[in-house]
């Protein structure tokens, strides 16, 4: 059954009127009024009920979504979400309440972005890889590994971001971690970050500012424009550090221009300030040549280059690296010399037979050539189903798109999408502080989806639009 709400909303106060609505439905659900398991009313409902604007009800719904406090689920509505018991009212006490929530896999298709292409993946070579690691006959198994990572992987690391990246760096200046966050972490602890300000791209990737939010960093957002973020605002921001996405923003998809890259190493010389380049999905560019990385242009090393094998390869392995300026190095040997290393010696070992045997290389080919195809197809379904009523954002490279909304909001879409099987995703968790301006975006991945998916799927998400 359908929770009825009433909330008072004061029309006479300076608060919009989905700020008021936000905090109220927060506040019953943090006091234990609203139960974990309880359906919302639908947006049009609500809107009816408290005789307010839609939008008011979707900007209201969408940052509480994006905060956990509610949840879509697939054919069947929007529900209050379980949260944290510490963050309830001390005083009340919770019933729990019987989930009625049908099963997410009724869901036909879903653009989740971070999946990737299992069909072509070459799980027996790999398996192989493990297998032989293992049957080496070496005390190695059995001990911790290399504080920086097993030095036959940082090896075929630096060769291949010579070969595919244009970054020169030997062996030494490789740090494999589990994970960017991992690197984040670290980094933060290296530079002395806590406390600093950082300067972030808004929006930008939200699991890379809550690792600077943890170490006590002061987040400076910087906007961005149509060729990357505003170098004036990296200027007046007085950061110590900037972390950055140049070849691929996350997630609007523009790419650094030349020029910016240029004034944004100036500015790191001029302050001494460090760049954080994240290279997340380099690998698969669609159009023009490919662009030179930060560190490539870099000449006096204020650029900690930062990959992962997530994208390109698999990411239940858990493996990233960073790339440190060698001025660096001794302090982080000095720093972190009691630290074992938190990614598995076997599966580094496996990872460097993988590279070493060209192997790695072979798949990427393969897997640059499948998502192109995938590419191709959803921006053709989307050009022919939907055509004017969406704007194509960050089309030129990576394994999502942004669709910009000019019918409908991007929580109604979501909400309609669902009823018929559909799972689309608000990127809006990715701005640290969202405005109106956030709002009309859906994000579509498409990396694990076959081709078929991604036609059926845009076929029905445009029958959602009016």
């Amino acid at each position: 059954m359908i929770m009825e709400i009433t909330p008072f909303l004061n029309r006479e106060l300076s608060e919009p009127l989905y700020s008021q609505l936000y905090h109220w439905i927060k506040k019953e659900i943090e006091e234990g009024r609203l139960l974990h398991g309880m359906k919302m009313p639908s947006i049009r409902q609500l809107a009816t009920h408290l005789k307010v604007s839609r939008n008011t009800v979707v900007t209201a719904y969408q940052q509480l979504e994006s905060e956990g406090y509610l949840e879509s689920v697939p054919k069947s509505g929007i529900w209050v979400a379980e949260i944290e018991k510490a963050a309830l009212h001390p005083m009340e006490k919770v019933i729990p309440v019987r989930q009625e929530w049908k099963s997410s896999n009724e869901t036909l298709i879903n653009f989740e972005y971070g999946n990737i292409d299992l069909e072509k993946f070459p799980l027996k070579l790999w398996k192989k890889c493990i297998s032989d690691v293992v049957s080496q006959n070496n005390n190695w198994l059995f001990e911790y590994g290399e504080k920086q990572g097993e030095f036959s992987l940082r090896q075929e690391i630096s060769k291949y971001l010579l070969q595919s990246r244009g970054v020169h760096c030997t062996p030494e200046q490789i740090i494999i971690t589990s994970g960017t966050q991992n690197s984040i972490s670290l980094i933060c602890h290296l530079l002395n970050l806590q406390q600093e300000k950082v300067a972030i791209e808004e929006p930008g990737y939200n699991g890379v500012r809550n690792v600077f939010e943890n170490e006590g960093c002061h987040m400076e957002p910087v906007p961005l424009e149509k060729d990357g973020l505003s170098l004036e605002h990296v200027h007046l921001s007085k950061a110590k550090a900037v972390y950055i996405t140049p070849s691929h923003q996350f997630p609007f998809g523009m790419i650094l221009s030349i020029s910016k890259r240029i004034k944004l190493l100036n500015w790191a010389y001029q302050t001494g300030g460090y760049i954080i380049e994240d290279d997340y999905d380099s690998e698969f560019r669609y159009k023009g040549q490919p662009i030179p990385s930060l560190k490539s242009l870099d000449e006096e090393e204020r650029v900690i280059y930062l990959g992962t094998f997530s994208k390109s390869f698999l990411p239940s392995i858990r493996l990233s690296y960073m790339v440190l300026p060698p001025s660096l190095l001794d302090q982080y040997t000095q720093n972190f010399r009691n630290y074992n290393q938190s990614a598995s010696p076997i599966i580094q070992r496996a990872m460097a037979l993988f590279m070493e045997s060209g192997e790695f290389e072979r798949h990427i080919r393969r897997m640059r050539k499948k998502y192109q195809r995938k590419h191709q197809t959803l921006i053709k379904s989307i050009e022919q189903n939907m055509g004017s009523k969406v704007r194509i954002i960050g089309e030129d490279a990576g394994l999502h798109i942004l669709l910009k909304l000019n019918t409908v909001s991007c929580f109604e879409l979501i909400e309609t999408a669902l009823q018929k099987g559909v799972q689309v995703h608000s990127p809006l968790k990715f701005w640290l502080h969202p405005t109106s301006e956030s709002h009309p975006y859906i994000m579509l991945g498409f990396g694990g989806l076959s081709i078929e998916e991604i036609e059926k799927g845009i076929q029905l998400l445009a029958s959602c639009l009016p």
